[in-house]
């Protein structure tokens, strides 16, 4: 197959660019991707969604925004995907395709831009670890490939030690947050309050999670009821759904907190619920670098969490919070105890964690670093010729005008 004939970026308007994934529940990397296609400069990259089954309600969301495609994937076994694929691809006029995640959309997704020579394909890799795991087929493809994302540098660092990437081909784009959407407010604080029949100082502890077996909510919820034999007034929010959510339920009534624990579901108005908690803790079994630390960061929340994947990249123990290993809930009721008996050193945390998040993890940063790789990796495959042939020639110099023999 030969490369296609590209024109130079300054020639043509913007990348075309699909963004695959298997299907757009409400999650932490559904919601980053979210984030991400609405924040792209549209004179730089022009987005569409391929999702291989259903578009979920965040992909339903977007398709008023952008093009969408769904149910290209009709089971496990159907390998006629890739022909689909490649004619949506084909028709779309693509110029690139990044992938989200590992497992299928991660292969088919890359194979079919492969076949079609596109010439910008990339993986975004949110995870490692159970239940992500790059599978040898996704590494027959790492040739084929031009960029890996990693969240983090510890997770870019995973990606080159353990996962064995090229090192040249691993690239650390931070997750990011909107801070303008998720910051501090009282009045979030005593709407939501006032919403439970909680009392204004009540403290209050939460977690956003898909519930489901790696985010250990179970220990979240064994870590409460240690802490409220101190703190008897604790309530808890617990934000998200998923396949464990019965018998979580079902745990709290087994650990006495019935009144104490709100299961709130899937929530639009996720800013507004974490900005009314006093603590932020994520008890994971494995995470990469999960965006909903950062989203509580922004909201001013101080943070507990496992010390698990790139986690105490973004948790300064004692600065903005403080980690844990995973699985230790003496150490996670400690810390929840020391935050939320100190109203002093909660708002303390929760001040620093807002600073760092500003600098450091913004949406605004994310996106840029998305838009400048994807046209580095495009400008890296014009032809340098025909770059050099469409360059204009540079203007000749004037005529210089004859001296004037005996003038003045």
């Amino acid at each position: 197959m030969t490369r296609r004939d590209l024109a130079p970026i300054e020639d043509r308007g913007p990348l075309r660019v699909m963004f695959t994934i298997c299907s757009m529940p409400v999650g932490g990397a559904e919601k980053l991707l979210v984030e991400l296609i609405r924040g792209l400069d549209r004179s730089r990259i022009e987005p569409e969604l391929c999702c291989l089954k259903d578009l979920g309600p965040l992909g339903e969301s977007l398709s008023r925004e952008i093009p969408v495609h769904s149910w290209l994937w009709k089971n496990k076994y159907d390998f006629t995907i890739l022909f689909r694929m490649m004619k949506l691809f084909a028709q779309r006029r693509m110029d690139g395709v990044v992938t989200v995640g590992a497992g299928d959309k991660m292969f088919w997704g890359r194979l079919a831009a492969w076949r079609l020579q596109l010439p910008c394909i990339v993986s975004a890799v949110h995870s490692t670890g159970w239940p992500d795991t790059i599978e040898r087929a996704n590494r027959w493809l790492t040739p084929m490939t031009d960029a890996f994302v990693g969240v983090a540098d510890r997770h870019g660092r995973y990606l080159v030690e353990q996962e064995s990437f090229p090192p040249e081909k691993v690239r650390v784009i931070p997750n990011g947050v909107d801070t303008d959407r998720f910051r501090p407010s009282t009045v979030h604080r005593a709407d939501v309050r006032n919403h439970y029949g909680w009392h204004a100082d009540d403290p209050v502890c939460g977690v956003v999670a898909a519930l489901r077996p790696e985010k250990n909510v179970e220990l979240f919820l064994r870590t409460a009821a240690q802490v409220r034999q101190d703190l008897p007034r604790l309530k808890c929010l617990i934000v998200g759904d998923g396949p464990e959510r019965e018998k979580l339920e079902q745990l709290v009534g087994e650990l006495e907190l019935q009144g104490a624990v709100q299961f709130t579901g899937m929530r639009s108005d996720i800013p507004r619920l974490v900005a009314a908690m006093d603590l932020f803790s994520l008890t994971s079994h494995n995470e990469a670098n999960p965006v909903s630390i950062l989203e509580a960061m922004s909201c001013g929340v101080p943070i507990v969490a496992t010390d698990v994947g790139s986690i105490s990249e973004v948790v300064s123990q004692g600065v903005s919070g403080f980690v844990a290993p995973a699985g230790d809930g003496q150490a996670l009721a400690a810390h929840w105890r020391n935050i939320l008996a100190e109203r002093r050193v909660s708002r303390q945390l929760g001040r620093v964690g807002r600073d760092l998040v500003v600098k450091q993890w913004s949406l605004q940063r994310m996106v840029r670093g998305y838009e400048d790789l994807l046209t580095e990796i495009y400008n890296s495959k014009v032809d340098s010729g025909k770059r050099d042939r469409l360059r204009p020639e540079p203007a000749a110099a004037p005529a210089q005008e004859p001296e004037l023999v005996g003038a003045g």
